[in-house]
């Protein structure tokens, strides 16, 4: 089961503006769960296991005979496939290879597909007039090499990618107009690349049970009271201390999810990502010392892929405290250590742990932080499903180019 702690808590014992914005997260819930129950929030049908795809299996069947999957998109388009692949990586076996940003090193990633011929290509953009996408798209990969191997997942309107896909006879599914991107990660977007890795859709979908659960209830309710507050209070960067690079991609799904819902009219939290324990030795001097405009988020989980032994030979005896300790041992300390610390200097954080890495903890996850951000956009007074001002630099992108 996933362990989420919300050490918060304890940071606003006698705060009367906490237990304040508990009844009004309360209230919140309340409200969104009738918007839910009447279908006001059609994005969140694909977080039910009754959401209908737009992909048959046997459109899966048909390109799961593929050894590599190719993937193309941007931002929310691929940063869930990619918390999909990472987080999961030891149940797959295919090969996965993610383009996911304009990069001058771009031919030495595409090198580094080993067997072409056995490989299949997903083309992810909503708009289907992603530049970036489009670009990746035309640099790398010829018609001879995409004939046959080809799906694009976009809105079915006349865009630069479904004419691309009607042109080279690609298999295009339809990606719902009323799904976002940052919020596609169980529709077709995401969903479809994680059939061909084998992996089963419906234990994703966790939605109805979930908010049934009192004790997940309770912990959204006292998160989005805990994080509404420290915003209030100015306290407004929300970092994301790592302890497992499984869990990294989750991270940046995470980071686009907050600042793309929640950064708006003047008002917003700020994403941050860190590592430990590289970070220590370069942050958390900072984050221990400098100002206090910052919460935490400590991801970890209890069974990492890491489990190599310190050996005994070359170890001095004043670092004796090392030998035969696994790596996996020695981060969780250097966590635990850290935790410790915060809670000394009355830093506020919270903990995340995984005990598993299966379907069904991701989905628990991904459900819990985009019903996280709605709330949070509700007691904010934003509008968590546009991104008006990153349409402004597309526009002025596309003014430079022509």
């Amino acid at each position: 089961m996933l362990k989420k702690s919300n050490f918060f808590k304890s940071y606003f014992i006698n705060s009367s503006k906490y237990y304040k914005n508990i009844i009004r997260t309360k209230k919140v819930f309340n409200s969104f769960l009738i918007d839910l129950e009447n279908s006001n929030i059609p994005l969140l049908g694909s977080f039910e296991k009754d959401y209908e795809f737009n992909f048959s299996t046997e459109t899966v069947k048909k390109f799961s005979k593929f050894k590599n999957i190719v993937i193309i998109g941007m931002g929310g388009s691929i940063l869930g496939t990619k918390s999909i692949y990472s987080f999961l990586k030891k149940k797959i076996q295919k090969k996965v290879f993610f383009f996911d940003n304009l990069d001058s090193n771009l031919n030495l990633k595409y090198k580094k597909i080993k067997n072409l011929k056995n490989s299949c290509f997903v083309v992810v953009s909503k708009s289907g007039n992603t530049l970036e996408t489009i670009a990746n798209l035309s640099t790398v990969f010829s018609k001879t090499l995409l004939k046959n191997k080809l799906i694009i997942i976009t809105e079915i309107i006349d865009s630069s990618l479904a004419n691309i896909g009607n042109k080279y006879k690609a298999e295009i599914i339809e990606h719902k107009e009323f799904i976002s991107g940052r919020y596609s990660v169980l529709s077709e977007a995401g969903m479809f690349p994680a059939a061909l890795m084998g992996l089963d859709l419906m234990k994703f979908k966790n939605l109805k049970m979930l908010i049934k659960n009192k004790n997940f209830v309770s912990s959204l309710i006292q998160n989005v009271a805990s994080i509404h507050t420290l915003n209030s209070k100015k306290i407004n960067n929300s970092v994301i201390l790592n302890y497992d690079s499984g869990l990294n991609d989750l991270g940046y799904w995470y980071q686009q999810l907050v600042a793309e819902s929640l950064g708006k009219k003047g008002k917003g939290i700020n994403p941050i990502l860190s590592f430990g324990p590289r970070d220590h030795h370069s942050l958390l001097q900072l984050y221990l010392d400098g100002p206090k405009d910052k919460f935490f988020t400590f991801f970890n989980s209890s069974k990492k892929e890491n489990k190599f032994k310190i050996g005994r030979n070359i170890i001095p005896n004043n670092m004796s405290f090392l030998k035969n300790k696994n790596l996996e041992f020695i981060i969780n300390a250097q966590c635990d250590a850290t935790k410790n610390i915060f809670k000394l200097k009355k830093i506020p954080f919270r903990q995340i742990t995984f005990r598993k890495k299966d379907e069904d903890e991701l989905g628990k996850i991904f459900t819990f932080f985009v019903l996280e951000t709605i709330l949070l956009s509700r007691l904010m007074n934003i509008n968590p499903f546009d991104q008006p001002a990153v349409e402004q630099v597309k526009n002025e992108t596309r003014r430079f180019l022509i």
